[in-house]
């Protein structure tokens, strides 16, 4: 059994880091927070030119052959850079084509692979990151299927003032608008489906609250006060090594439930409900905490730790709050 990544899932973190780095620093989100847009094109064709998009297909649907895993190694790393976009909608749209037998999903699949065709992810609510830009929908049906659908006169798309300034919302209204049903509300994949959106959404969350605590240490080492760097004070150590020791042991709860997707663990939907329950309260806890351990420049637009905080609130209610999905792990385990 490994404990650790392989040398090829850090390359695709570092390859993802690297290019986000290049594209998307904190002068471009401002920028983007400040528009109007829900879109970063970008940003988007960057991150489609690595391979992001068809990262969990088959290979001999022109993917890359990787799992659930790999695709929680993105997410965390674009959670980590606040990135704009339906990434998350991108990866599932792709898995769940690829598993379903409807002839005319599985024809758009090579332009959602390469990026082409934008999909956003609109399960369990009608807010939908990104929903301006989307040429498709993955959604669910009254009776719990999940379908394709494609963008046109149809649907109804109102931009929302939303708390996650890196990823404007839209609530959208789906009318009689073309649409491909992958699979019924009975079918398995369905419920599989589900709880790879919260593996992926917890994995957002952990590099969010790495990536904060990362910045608190960072801080605490070069501002100084009373003639010394504010990290030698013993209240503000304890504060960063209580962030640490948060975030840090969580990462093996996002790792072990995406495995267990992929394995199809007994335990998966369990282990898939904990982590999204577990480190969405982590990442708001960080980000709160990394607040008062900047001070006031902690609280300022220009400083931007208000887009990790912002994105960590959103996380928490996506596709049901900690408290929901502790209950239903606690259903799982019998309790």
């Amino acid at each position: 059994m490994r404990f650790h990544l392989t040398e090829e899932q850090r390359a695709i973190q570092d390859a993802v880091r690297g290019t986000l780095a290049d594209v998307w620093s904190i002068d471009r989100l401002h920028k983007f927070a400040a528009g109007d847009t829900d879109f970063d094109s970008a940003s988007w064709q960057a991150l489609m030119a690595l391979g992001v998009g068809g990262l969990a297909l088959p290979e001999a649907e022109g993917g890359a052959g990787l799992g659930l895993l790999d695709a929680a190694l993105v997410c965390e790393v674009v959670g980590e850079a606040a990135a704009p976009g339906p990434v998350i909608g991108q990866i599932l749209a792709a898995i769940a084509v690829a598993h379903s037998a409807n002839a005319g999903a599985r024809a758009l699949l090579p332009s959602i692979a390469s990026g082409e065709a934008v999909v956003a992810l609109a399960l369990g609510s009608p807010l939908v990151q990104g929903a301006r830009a989307a040429t498709l929908f993955l959604a669910d049906g009254p009776d719990g299927t999940i379908r394709l659908v494609e963008a046109g006169e149809a649907i109804t798309i109102e931009a929302q003032t939303a708390t996650d300034r890196s990823r404007p919302v839209s609530r959208v209204t789906f009318g009689e608008a073309r649409e491909h049903v992958l699979f019924g509300g009975n079918d398995p994949f369905a419920a599989r489906l589900r709880d790879a959106a919260l593996v992926l959404i917890a994995a957002d969350a952990l590099g969010g609250a790495q990536k904060v605590t990362q910045m608190s240490v960072a801080y605490a080492k070069e501002r100084v006060q009373f003639g010394q760097p504010i990290g030698r004070f013993q209240g503000l150590k304890h504060q960063l090594a209580h962030m640490a020791l948060d975030a840090e042991p969580a990462r093996a709860l996002v790792w072990y439930a995406a495995y267990a997707w992929d394995a199809q663990l007994p335990d998966a939907p369990r282990a898939a409900a904990m982590a999204k329950a577990h480190l969405c309260d982590v990442y708001t806890r960080a980000t709160r905490a990394a607040i008062a351990a900047h001070g006031g420049i902690g609280y300022t637009w220009e400083y931007g730790l208000n887009y990790w905080f912002r994105r960590s609130i959103a996380n928490r209610v996506w596709l049901g709050s900690p408290q929901h999905h502790r209950a239903r792990a606690a259903e799982l385990a019998g309790w």
